[in-house]
């Protein structure tokens, strides 16, 4: 196998040919993103006393948790940390969690 630098022109072209028809080649693109969502965030401070004393962290995370929330980042604030936290973005269909449950019988 012969050694190519590459300063070497490489042998092949870099553009596909063209149909002799002139039409153009047809390509697939696939899609390979990331799903879309979309998120909200929320944010919580903490001194660093309350989130290594064991049970205040422990707290916040389970109320956050039952409204959907998810721990995305702790942010380094010096005295403090800021807990960033997720959740997919609700529909404007969706109905909210407010208040008391409608009564189940009209």
């Amino acid at each position: 196998m012969p050694i190519r630098l590459e300063e070497d022109p490489d042998d092949e072209p870099d553009e596909p040919e063209q149909p002799e028809d002139g039409a153009a080649p047809a390509t697939h693109v696939p899609s390979v993103g990331m799903p879309n969502r979309e998120w909200e965030y929320s944010t919580e401070v903490l001194t660093v006393a309350q989130v290594v004393d064991g049970t205040t962290l422990v707290k916040v995370l389970q109320t956050a948790g039952a409204d959907g929330w998810e721990l995305a980042d702790v942010v380094d604030g010096g005295e403090k940390r800021v807990l960033l936290m997720r959740r997919s973005k609700r529909s404007s269909r969706e109905s909210r969690r407010v208040g008391f449950a409608p009564p189940t019988h009209n």
